[in-house]
């Protein structure tokens, strides 16, 4: 009995030791690719699972990482850095978000598209509203206020006739169509009416 006891009171102990270093930081978020956003004096950066510090807390606002990159805002713009804390994706879009499936959305003059994850930007941007990439699709809004889908190679591939519409998982998304949700499949054939 007394050694269990004793192996419990050293679990709680290292657990205790373990986390010790979050008490340095104003914010500790979840760790996402092994490391974690932190907040110090109202500036962003990340560690890794021991508390060591790999990006400098320099930004002014941070994403978790997604695939190994996450977008990092200075000042006013946001750009990319990758889990060492290079800069990848120079800092200059309005807004930027997670890369899903090799793409991240980002923004610019009120305008979306999608960029690779060398910064090269591979879906124009030209959009209005966009969701991200789920099964090889994306929810796009074009300057007409319709929702349609596209691939990763920016081809429309479910014309813009939606009000809304949601990203797909699946193999299914939800879309509003004349003022009802409705679930449809990759070729845009209702599958389900919401009632």
């Amino acid at each position: 009995m007394k050694k269990y006891l004793f192996l419990l009171v050293m679990l709680a102990f290292n657990a205790a030791m373990a986390q010790s270093w979050t008490k340095n930081f104003d914010y500790v978020d979840d760790f996402h690719g092994g490391l974690a956003k932190v907040e110090k004096g109202g500036k962003i950066g990340y560690v890794d699972e021991k508390g060591k510090i790999v990006v400098p807390i320099t930004y002014t606002d941070g994403l978790p990482f997604s695939e190994g990159m996450a977008a990092v805002k200075g000042d006013a713009k946001w750009g990319y850095i990758d889990s060492t804390g290079a800069l990848v994706v120079p800092i200059q879009y309005c807004e930027a978000y997670s890369y899903s499936e090799g793409l991240a959305k980002v923004e610019r003059k009120t305008w979306l598209g999608f960029i690779d994850r060398s910064g090269k930007e591979v879906i124009e941007l030209k959009y209005k509203g966009a969701g991200v990439f789920h099964d090889g699709l994306a929810p796009v809004c074009n300057d007409k206020q319709l929702w349609g889908f596209i691939d990763r190679s920016g081809k429309e591939v479910i014309s813009f006739r939606y009000m809304f519409a949601n990203t797909f998982d699946g193999g299914t998304a939800r879309v509003m169509r004349d003022g009802k949700w409705v679930e449809i499949d990759r070729t845009g054939k209702v599958v389900r009416v919401e009632k």
